[in-house]
């Protein structure tokens, strides 16, 4: 069994909106709807859970009705104090219904572009690990700085890799990685690999999808903007 955890609990301060970036609407409808249609849709996915504020609950439900066409979604998780406490949360609700050995698709709801072709590539990349992190290579030359002002040293890019989401885990390996963190260590985690390497879980790379970017700026949401626009209008 393959669950897909949303993330939608987020506050989008970042692009200084009146409403979390989420539940903007963008080409007719919320953006949360883009990837909850796309995981809905694939038949690799069997279940859907999604962490949001009760607030937004009675909102998302009305947006299923449209986005959620095979009908996978199974409840709500309440969202935590950092990402990662909101992840958990998720997983204890999912582990209500699926087994240790089942896995658990770990996605932003601000990461409308999810391709069904990433899902595949992950679901057939984490079989006989324990995960799988979609990655990009630097482009650039990457710094570092101790400080934030003067240069400490040159980092070799070859070796540096950004993560993506969807990110992937066996589920009971995964919560346990993640409650051992509890209750102070799991609110300094930045990305959801990170309890998984901790915790020395056998993690693959696979190569990610530069059009599968998340939507944290103004910038980013404009050119969400001009992609779905070329792609003309969205029922």
């Amino acid at each position: 069994m393959n669950i897909a955890l949303i993330l939608s609990g987020g506050t989008g301060a970042r692009l200084g909106a009146e409403i979390p970036k989420q539940y903007l609407e963008e080409g007719g409808r919320p953006i949360l709807s883009y990837c909850v249609e796309t995981l809905s849709l694939h038949v690799g996915i069997d279940a859907i859970q999604i962490v949001a504020e009760p607030y937004w609950r009675p909102q998302i439900a009305g947006w299923l009705e449209a986005a959620d066409k095979g009908r996978k979604f199974k409840g709500f998780s309440q969202a935590g104090r950092n990402r990662q406490l909101s992840i958990l949360h998720g997983l204890e609700d999912i582990a209500e219904y699926a087994a240790d050995t089942d896995y658990v698709l770990i996605h932003d709801a601000a990461r409308p572009l999810l391709s069904a072709e990433l899902i595949s590539d992950c679901l057939e990349a984490v079989r006989g690990h324990d995960g799988v992190l979609p990655v990009l290579p630097m482009k650039d030359t990457v710094y570092c700085s101790e400080d934030g002002r003067s240069i400490t040293s040159l980092l070799d890019r070859s070796t540096i890799f950004g993560g993506q989401a969807p990110e992937v885990f066996l589920l009971g390996r995964y919560m346990d990685a993640n409650r051992r963190l509890l209750p102070d260590a799991i609110l300094r985690i930045n990305g959801s690999t990170e309890p998984a390497i901790m915790d020395g879980m056998d993690i693959v790379m696979i190569p990610g999808d530069e059009g599968n970017f998340k939507i944290t700026t103004k910038e980013d949401l404009e050119r969400f903007r001009r992609i779905i626009a070329g792609r003309g209008a969205v029922p």
